[in-house]
């Protein structure tokens, strides 16, 4: 699949203006790194510890064009820096604990709700205007409506607190040691239920209500009445004819959908003190761990384009047209 030298050129373009962004807004907060580190030593900040924290987190006074430059040299070399609140540990020994956690979470979440959203919306669009469509659709513009918070809190609260029949928060048993044995992983995938059942209320929504407007449409093309007109079974023409070609507006949704799952996942990880991005960040904001802030946010910003890259990419899979528009 060959993409265009135009969609490249938009790319570079978005990752060049989060490079400069990236840059530009923590320095804008008030305070700095060192200010941070220097009110931790608190009355043993002599002079001395003062410059060798300036000389660990970067020569704060430089001209920021100076500072711009230091920043591009370790973006190229991946360093990103020294966290203040882990310190000595770096970002990336930082950022590389949590990311995993945060695309475990992220992927089973979208995984699980693409699936049951792609077959509602089919299911619905094949039975426009009865039972199951009225019941359903609705249902999916609440479960857009609201916000991811409420979820979280009334899912801990509900299944979490009141019931027990979940874990109350964190990745893992903490007296469990992190082995490839089934112990361990029944226990991540056991904390991980109640944050992806957060997270999969907007995303079913939002992929039920795309896939059955796109369904709606892709059901009175020729193809669709040939397929009945053979004697195929419903099945085969609903998701065989139908659903395959309704998908391109829904993978287009998704792309668009990224920066909202990644602001849902901070919070589900927070309520749940899920080790991921979000609790890094939240947790990184309170200690004012500006290299922790920093190098978090170009992250997310470097997997939401990756991610959209990658959609332009399967696009020419799903429909082999736009593989010669390219």
């Amino acid at each position: 699949m060959r993409i265009s030298s135009r969609r490249l050129g938009v790319y570079a373009v978005a990752l060049a203006f989060a490079i400069v962004v990236n840059f530009i807004l923590p320095r804008l907060m008030p305070g700095s790194p060192v200010d941070a580190m220097v009110a931790q030593l608190g009355p043993r900040a002599t002079p001395a510890a003062v410059e060798a924290i300036k000389a660990r987190f970067g020569a704060v006074d430089q001209p920021m064009l100076w500072q711009f430059v230091d920043y591009l040299k370790g973006l190229v070399t991946l360093d990103l820096g020294v966290s203040v609140k882990y310190y000595p540990q770096t970002v990336v020994q930082v950022l590389g604990r949590s990311t995993l956690w945060t695309i475990f979470l992220v992927t089973t979440a979208i995984v699980f709700s693409l699936c049951v959203g792609v077959v509602l919306g089919a299911v619905s669009a094949w039975r426009r205007g009865g039972r199951f469509d009225t019941i359903v659709s609705p249902l999916s513009v609440i479960m857009i409506s609201v916000p991811p918070v409420i979820v979280a809190l009334t899912t801990l609260f509900v299944f979490a607190v009141s019931l027990r029949w979940f874990p109350v928060g964190y990745a893992y048993d903490p007296n469990l040691d992190p082995a490839f044995n089934f112990t361990f992983i029944g226990s991540v995938f056991a904390h991980a239920i109640l944050p992806v059942l957060t997270l999969s209320p907007f995303l079913i929504g939002e992929f039920q209500t795309t896939m059955r407007s796109s369904m709606i449409s892709v059901l009175g093309e020729d193809y669709v009445t040939m397929g009945r007109a053979k004697g195929l079974s419903h099945l085969t023409v609903m998701f065989g004819y139908g659903a395959r070609n309704a998908m391109l507006p829904v993978l287009t949704n998704l792309a668009l959908m990224l920066g909202a799952v990644f602001g849902g996942s901070i919070v589900t990880e927070i309520v749940f003190n899920y080790p991921g991005l979000g609790l890094t960040l939240y947790t990184a904001s309170i200690a004012r761990d500006y290299p922790v802030i920093q190098g978090q946010l170009l992250l997310m910003t470097l997997a939401t384009l990756g991610a959209n890259f990658l959609v332009d990419i399967i696009y020419g899979f799903v429909d082999p047209r736009l593989r010669e528009a390219a």
